[in-house]
This record gives structure tokens, sequence and C-alpha cells, in this order.
């Protein structure tokens, strides 16, 4: 009887337990833990490692990319009998409670299972209805998930010092490398951390590299977990010891910050980003994005300028323009050294950063402006075009420096227009075409003939097409190139807007930007190519005029090889040196040979006036025609030389005059005339007004209404325009 009961209640008990154990509720496993972010360079070494939402530096790892030797080490550990226990161990569970009642202390009886119940449900374990608390949640895990899910569990919510959990995260930033690739030992170490994690903790590197890049890159991805970016470690490396060294060595000029990027303008993989010259330096608002703050640009944007203009026909690379004083409007710019060069290629132009030549490209492009193109090319330029005038050429608006990288990548891509990439893989994009890649390799062979800021200005170097920028105010420096199969943009100044006048582009960017680029090379990254016309271009090279940037003719005793469009570039035959006839005797011109007098040719040079004073004020004396003989007639002149052509007043101009002012009343008569044109005589609607040497003015005061203008030279060529004057007088 008494065997029967007793059978009675086990079974009775087993039932209950049974019972129990199937009514246990499920508990949530790894549902509603946040887990850190990966940034890995492209050669996937860990640049970055978030924090959770709870601060903890916690990566997902499946049990399957945990190294066996580091399992097989934390159950030794930790729950050598964890395969044959229900979540809880009665052995020791049974010693750890009669040491207690004896009065010896804690004796270690918590399985995996139960350190996993306290770190999950954050169980203070320590008093009695704690530990209860624990093996009761111990016995729900086993009720509802299997040894491997609650081994995977255990592994990424583990402590391993600090507030570094799981095994995912420990091992990237102790030993820098993911759980599957520990070895032996490194699996050993990391195996005992969860018993004392406080006191047994490595030394742990937090990563944190390239910290403006892997910024912009988490804020763009979504909620990858991992993300393999296109950065070059190296490369970043190599940018910021050049960076940290340069601010270091030139702090008593006051200069503390800088920030430079690297494309592939191949792939436009960003290879390298730093957005300060010291991330966690407070002084000069280090954590603030360089590569994304929006700073005036100085020069770095007239490169475009030319493209557009020799894309629409307004020059070649020879070309003779004007650098004088001048105004637009009521702008009236200067160049950096307020000095004027005269006439000068464009080229030359381009090379020396001249101010004015730039305005007035700008001034005659269409279709697009440099506004336009600027805007096409995803510049974010917030006021219309008439807000910016003729200033932007000259940094009259602010870009940011990845606006500035990928429009100099427009260069290398021969024209093309394409995004920035930061992650892989990424799709390779056709790009939008913004220039001809006969403009782009023009351009840069252009930005080519900039002297290297180490030479002195002996030489350039040819391997690296580049230009400078100073913002007004000193504000800002930049140096921007080409070289390779690389862009490399680089700017110096301060977060805050305060000016230096050590922040001028080409003796504070520009050694910056050579001092990287020498590393590279040293690095084995910069190869020397050939800079060569794109396959299939639309170029042709022959021999120009090296005085007019003209075709040259038989006349033209020094030339030179250039490139030009054909169809598109303004070409012409050189029309500025002439032979002529002079007596020998007198040294004057004759127009023909009539055989009465012994004669020599002799080239001499024809400059319209406009440009022959340019030279003469810039000191530079020409070869320019003798006066005629006396007596000789000259009709047939008329037929070889150029019609003057009347700059002042501009036909179709209203202009507006005081009539009780005499002061303000008149209007300047000016023409552009050959070299040999002596006088310019000057008609008002048939009047005669007067006459004024070639290279000066004579004062109009007209009255009011519409008015035809002729301007006659002295070998009868003419030209003629119209105006209309209105009475600006107020009653």
């Amino acid at each position: 009887m008494k065997i029967r009961r007793w059978s009675a209640f086990v079974l009775g008990a087993v039932g209950i337990t049974a019972i129990g154990w199937l009514c246990l509720p499920k508990p949530p496993l790894l549902e509603g833990v946040s887990f850190s972010r990966k940034v890995f360079s492209r050669d996937h070494e860990l640049l970055r490692m978030t924090l959770t939402g709870d601060d903890k530096y916690r990566i997902y790892t499946p049990l399957d990319r945990i190294s066996p030797e580091l399992i097989q080490a934390a159950l030794l550990h930790e729950d050598r009998f964890y395969r044959c226990h229900f979540g809880i161990n009665p052995v020791a569970t049974a010693r750890a409670t009669l040491n207690f009642l004896r009065g010896h202390g804690r004796s270690g009886a918590s399985t995996i299972t139960m350190q996993l119940a306290r770190m999950r449900f954050k169980i203070h374990s320590r008093t009695v209805p704690g530990k209860l608390l624990q093996m009761a949640r111990a016995l729900e895990i086993e009720r509802h998930y299997s040894k491997r899910e609650i081994l995977e569990a255990y592994f990424n919510l583990a402590p391993y010092g600090g507030n570094i959990e799981g095994v995912g995260a420990a091992s990237e930033i102790y030993f820098g490398r993911t759980p599957s690739e520990l070895t032996r030992p490194e699996a050993v170490a990391l195996s005992v951390i969860p018993q004392s994690p406080a006191r047994r903790a490595l030394q742990a590197d937090r990563r944190f590299l390239a910290p403006h890049f892997t910024a912009q890159v988490l804020a763009g991805q979504g909620t990858a977990p991992e993300m393999t970016t296109t950065l070059d470690l190296e490369l970043q490396r190599i940018l910021e010891r050049r960076i940290s060294g340069y601010v270091a060595s030139k702090r008593e000029l006051g200069i503390t910050n800088a920030a430079a990027m690297l494309v592939d303008f191949r792939s436009m993989d960003v290879l390298a980003e730093v957005g300060s010259a010291n991330f966690l330096n407070k002084e000069i608002s280090g954590q603030i994005d360089g590569t994304r703050s929006k700073r005036s640009p100085g020069s770095t944007l007239k490169p475009f300028v030319y493209a557009l203009a020799m894309d629409q026909g307004l020059i070649h690379p020879l070309s003779i323009l004007k650098d004088a004083p001048r105004s637009f409007g009521a702008y009236n710019p200067e160049n950096f050294d307020r000095e004027f060069a005269g006439p000068i290629r464009a080229e030359d132009a381009l090379a020396r950063s001249r101010n004015i030549p730039a305005i007035d490209l700008a001034s005659r492009l269409s279709h697009p402006t440099l506004y336009e193109f600027l805007k096409t090319a995803g510049v974010d330029l917030p006021r219309d075009e008439k807000c910016y005038g003729l200033a932007l050429p000259l940094g009259g608006a602010e870009v940011t420096m990845q606006d500035l990288v990928r429009l100099y990548s427009v260069l290398g891509n021969d024209g093309k227009l394409r995004p920035l990439h930061y992650t892989l893989p990424h799709i390779e994009e056709p790009g939008v075409r913004l220039l001809s890649p006969e403009a782009s390799f023009l351009t840069l062979e252009m930005l080519g003939r900039i002297t290297h800021p180490s030479l002195g200005g002996e030489d350039a170097d040819n391997e690296v097409f580049w230009k400078t920028g100073t913002s007004n105010g000193f504000r800002d420096a930049w140096s921007a190139s080409v070289f390779d199969h690389y862009v490399l943009v680089v700017w110096v100044g301060n977060f805050d807007g305060s000016g230096n006048p050590a922040f001028v582009g080409r003796t504070c960017a520009g050694p910056l930007l050579f001092q990287m680029i020498d590393a590279m090379r040293a690095a084995g990254y910069v190869r020397a190519r050939p800079h060569e016309p794109p396959p299939g271009a639309n170029l042709k090279r022959v021999e120009f005029c090296a005085v007019s940037g003209k075709l040259a003719t038989p006349a033209c005793e020094h030339r030179v090889s250039g490139w030009f469009i054909p169809g598109i570039s303004p070409i012409t035959t050189c029309d500025i040196h002439r032979e002529v006839l002079v007596d020998v005797e007198t040294g004057l011109r004759v127009p023909v040979d009539d055989g009465t007098r012994k004669l020599r040719r002799q080239v001499c040079e024809f400059w319209p006036s406009d440009l022959l004073d340019l030279f003469q004020k810039a000191g530079l004396a020409r070869q320019l025609p003798p006066p005629f003989l006396p007596g000789c007639r000259v009709e047939n002149n008329a037929r070889l030389g150029k019609a003057p052509a009347i700059s002042s007043p501009k036909s179709g101009v209203i202009y507006s005059i005081r009539e009780n002012d005499d002061a303000s009343r008149g209007l300047c008569l000016r023409a552009d005339a050959e070299a040999d044109v002596r006088k310019i005589y000057w008609f008002a609607d048939k009047a005669f007004l007067g006459s004024a040497a070639a290279r000066e003015t004579l004062n109009w005061h007209p009255t009011p209404g519409a008015h035809k203008i002729v301007a006659l030279d002295d070998y009868g060529r003419s030209d003629s325009c119209t105006v209309t004057v209105q009475s600006s007088d107020v009653n």
C-alpha cells in the first residue's frame, strides 16, 4: 500500500512538473537587442564600430562564425556539463547551497543558461530571490530554445570588459579579427574574461578610424549591419600624417586646420577623406567635416570657364586675351597682385590665374554659362544667377570640397560627371556629359603649365594638373589637382571663417598638396603616364604664330606647336605679321616697288590699337611698321588692313545724360584700329565731330535722340554703330 502511494505521489509530481514545464512561457532571447554596425575599408579592415542604443559595443555573430576553440574553451571554463543539464546543474546547485548554509561563501553554480538569463533580463542574482528568478528564467529558456540557440545568444551578450559585449565586438576590438579567425591562445584569452570582465579585460582598441568618412557612410546607408567602403586605409593614413605634420610645422603662421579628399576618378571611389586636422580637437572644431562644409572656392572654378569657352568656340589655348583694367558694368575687378600683364595667351592667363581674362570669358559664355554649368553639375547655388554675377569665377559662390572633387573628376573623365562612391560594391554609371573630351583634355594641358610651388617658377610638374584658389579676405586656401588616375583637393583655413594672410592657395595649400602626392608616389601609388588625347578626339596639332596665337604664315618667324578643335576653335591665319617694303635710304615704308628706289622687305607687326596700348603699358616693345614715305600713294593699304572697330559707345545701348551738367554729358568715342593708323575721324549723323589719335578717345556731347556714329581711319576704312541718348534730368 505504501509503495502504491509513493508511486502515485511520484507520478503526480512528475506529471505536475511536466505540465509546469510545458506551461513555462517563452521568453525573448535576442529579440529587441540592438547591435553595433561595422564599417570596413576596401581591404576589410575595421574602420568603425558604432555604439548600440544602450551604449555598448555589441556585434551580432552567428554560432557557426565563432572559432570552435573559443566555444570549447568557454564551455570548459563556464559550464563543462552544458549539454547534459536542463538549464540548472542540480549537483552544482546543491553544493553551492550547502556551502552557503555552512557559511563558506558562494561557489559557482551558474550554468551558461543561467548566465544568459541574468544578462538578458538584468537580474540581480546575488540575493536569494534574485537567484531563484534567475533559475526560473533559465528553465524558461531551456524549455523553448535549443542548446545551439542558447549558446549563440550567450556569445552575443557575454561581457568582455567595459561596454564591450559579445564575442564579435571583443575579438574585433582586442585582436582586430573576426571570431572565426581567432587563434587558440586568443580564444583562451577571451574565454576567461566573462568570469571577471572588470578585472581581466585586455587593453581595448576602440576602432575609430577615418571618423568623418565613416560618419557619412553610416548616415547614408540605412541600417545595414556591415558596410564595406571604398576607403584605402593606407592612403587615408598618408593624408592624415601629411596634414598633421604640416599643421605642426606651420603653427607659428596661425595654420591649425586643414582638410583633404582623394578620389579615383575612374571609378569615383573615395579613397581617403580627412575632414579636419584633428577630429578630437575642440579648439579647431575638429568634428566639423571640412569636405562637406560650404566655403568660397577662390579661383578653383576658373578652369571650367576656360573649358566652356573652348567648347563654345571663343578661344583655344594659344588665343590672345586682354589682361588690362576693365569695368563690367559696376563691377571693377582686379588681379590678385594688383597688376596687369597686358596681352596674354589663354593658357598663360589660366596658369597665372589672371582675373580679368577669366571674367571677360565668363561674360561671353552662353548656354551654358558658368552658373548653368555648376547647377547641372549638382552644385548647390541657392540664389539666382544675377545675384552671383561675374564674381562667380573668383569664388563668388560657396561650394564644398566634394563639389570640387566631382568637378575636377569631370576633367579626368573626358567631360563626364559621375557621382562619388563610398561603399562597395556599386553600380558603374555612364555619367552625364558636361564638357567635350577635347575641352577637358585641353584644360588639363593648360593646368599642366602651372609650376610646382617648390620650383621657384622655373618648371611645371607635367604629371600633375592643378589649380589653386584663395578666397576673399584670406579665409580659405585651396589646391585642386588631377594626376595619374586621381583627383586630390586640399583646403587650409578655419571653420569659423576667420582670415589669415598666410591662407594663400599657392603658398599654403599648394605645398601640402604636393607633400601628399610625393608621399603617394613614394608608397608606389602614383605612376608617371603621358597625357594624351582621348581616343577618337577631334583634335589637331598645328603650328601657331607664337606672338599672335593664330595659324602661322611665312611671315611669322617665331612659331609654337599647339592643339585646336577643328570646326569649333576660332582659327584664322596670322594677320599681325605682314611683309612691307621699306626704303633703304630713309627707312620709311612705300606701298609698291616702282623701280625708283632701293628697297628691302621687312616683316612688321600690325596690332589693333587696343592691344598695342596694352603692350606699351606692359613695357613690351613690338616691331611696328614705319610711316609711309611722304608723297606716296597709299590707297592699296586699305585693302590689306582691317577697318577700325568702335569699342565705345556700344551699339544698341541707351545712354542717359544730364543736359544741365557739362561734366557728365560727354560720351567717350574710341575705336580699335590697325597699328599703322594715325588718326580716327568721327561723324555723328553725317556731321563731323572731330579727330583723335588712334589710341585716344574723343569726347562727344550729344543731344537726346538716336544717332548713327561713324569712325573713319586715315586709309578710308570705317565702322559704324547706332546709339540712343536720353535725358536723365529730373524737374
